[in-house]
């Protein structure tokens, strides 16, 4: 998947922007370019970074194809020297971005691109559906996993996905947030996030009685029996049935770690039947899955009523965050140089002013407390100020400007990695597991507070005095203007 040309996967305006800077002359201009966005989804208290994988090999593979040159040809608006460009495009420009499994906050870059304008502009598309996809789901599982308390949580979401992309991509985010495995194959395959899954109903429909479909399935898998009990009556076949199983199978071969699924009723009432059967059948091993339209709230909810559960399967909530389906990244010009190479801070102006975007070329440190690890903001830069951790630090609100904080003892670490240098990748991509450990190891550095499903505390990005007022001076300059 991650080896498929998407260099036609882009906005028309991207061409029309793309042949617009070449006959102006301004191809070689070079733009700087922020991607951040503005809210957390479900009202949190943070997002995790993720999709930067897939945004390497999308840069890798940029090639127009001679059908590619062909359609944009027969739209009759493209200038021939412009198409005779688009034969030998390449990206030659450096990116900068947070690691996958960072968590990120609101207005704050994630990813920057600096680079010819033409390139530059023309990749917005992409970079943008790879990183909100998968920030999406791996926010919405980190949500999912931290309500299930230490109970694994397997994604089960393939068939309610919004495509065949959804489905892979999104079980890939979604072990980055932290979940234990996943019922796509494909993302086994082509990521190594661990295949699970039980059985469907129809297994169980197919033999002549419950108990020959369990006895079937524990025959073919002992190692990995577990049974779906909710086809016909929970309590009064299902469980028994599993057990009978369990027992004439499982337990002569000396195995006894296996389980059952329940998949519909009050899950909690069920779960805790089911529990003490099996515990008085010898069977305390025996695992409890629940699954059924879950989310972190019901999770939650089961958990906090004592529910026997030991491990959740949550599809469509999870695979389409289906409480907030929307990551509002943005993509918006921060800077451009001078034909001197010095570089221009460009702002955008909103009567929003959340919309207002920060200028110029930067980077973001994330401060953190020596003593017990903990973050306690981020502070966004001009490109070439440098934290120092010996000397002590103010900080302030960029908003509220008299809410200012006076930091000591405490560590400054950069978040954005340079990915591309000059075209090429100079970045070592991790593999999945070291990007889902690295994601658990930061989500526990933030405070609980920051944490809380409701009202979290908020989390505060900072900008520096240098690049406030950088702010500020173009704000009023605006202003004159107009």
């Amino acid at each position: 998947m991650d080896q498929r040309n998407f260099t036609m996967l882009c906005d028309f305006y991207e061409l029309t922007m793309a042949n617009g800077y070449f006959k102006k002359g301004m191809q070689n201009d070079i733009a700087y370019f922020d991607v951040f966005f503005r809210q957390v989804p479900d009202g949190g208290g943070f997002a995790i970074a993720a999709g930067l994988e897939q945004v390497v090999h999308y840069i890798r593979s940029l090639r127009f194809t001679e059908e590619d040159i062909s359609y944009l040809k027969g739209k009759g608006i493209f200038d021939e020297a412009f198409l005779s460009y688009l034969r030998g495009f390449r990206f030659t420009g450096d990116i900068w971005a947070v690691p996958e499994g960072t968590p990120v906050f609101p207005g704050e870059p994630i990813l920057i691109v600096r680079a010819p304008a033409i390139e530059a502009q023309f990749i917005e598309t992409y970079v943008l559906l790879a990183l909100n996809h998968q920030s999406l789901i791996a926010t919405k599982a980190n949500r999912i996993v931290r309500a299930a308390e230490g109970r694994a949580i397997a994604e089960f979401g393939s068939r309610r996905a919004q495509g065949a992309e959804g489905a892979v991509l999104g079980a890939r985010a979604a072990f980055i947030g932290g979940c234990a495995g996943t019922a796509c194959t494909m993302t086994d395959r082509d990521y190594g996030v661990p295949a699970t899954g039980t059985m469907a109903h129809s297994w169980v429909q197919m033999f002549d009685s419950e108990y020959e479909a369990f006895k079937a399935y524990c025959e073919l898998y002992p190692h990995s029996a577990t049974l779906l009990v909710d086809t016909y009556n929970v309590l009064e076949s299902g469980v028994p049935n599993a057990i009978r199983a369990f027992q004439e199978v499982l337990l002569p071969q000396g195995i006894t770690d296996c389980g059952i699924r329940l998949d519909s009723g009050d899950i909690t009432y069920l779960s805790k039947k089911a529990r003490k059967m099996l515990d008085e059948a010898g069977l305390p091993n025996c695992k409890i899955v629940a699954s059924n339209s879950l989310d972190e709230f019901i999770i939650r909810d089961l958990i906090l009523q004592g529910a026997k559960i030991d491990l959740f399967g949550v599809g469509e909530r999870l695979i389409t965050a289906k409480s907030d389906p929307v990551f509002g990244g943005v993509y918006k010009l921060a800077a451009k140089e001078g034909n001197d190479g010095t570089i221009l801070p460009k702002i955008k102006i909103s009567e929003n002013a959340g919309k207002v975007t920060t200028p110029h070329f930067k980077k973001v440190y994330r401060l953190s407390e020596k003593e017990t690890g903990k973050a306690i903001a981020d502070l966004i830069c001009v490109h070439d100020e440098v934290v120092d951790e010996t000397k002590p630090l103010e900080i302030f609100d960029p908003n509220f400007t008299w809410k200012r904080k006076t930091l000591s003892d405490f560590m400054a670490r950069e978040l954005l990695k340079p990915i591309f240098k000059g075209g090429e990748l100079v970045y070592d991509l991790p593999d999945i597991q070291s990007i889902k450990d690295y994601c658990r190891a930061e989500v526990d550095a933030l405070w609980d507070e920051v944490k809380r499903f409701e009202n979290p505390h908020t989390y505060y990005v900072d900008l520096s005095q240098k690049l406030w007022d950088i702010k500020q001076g173009l704000l009023s300059a605006e202003k004159h203007k107009a």
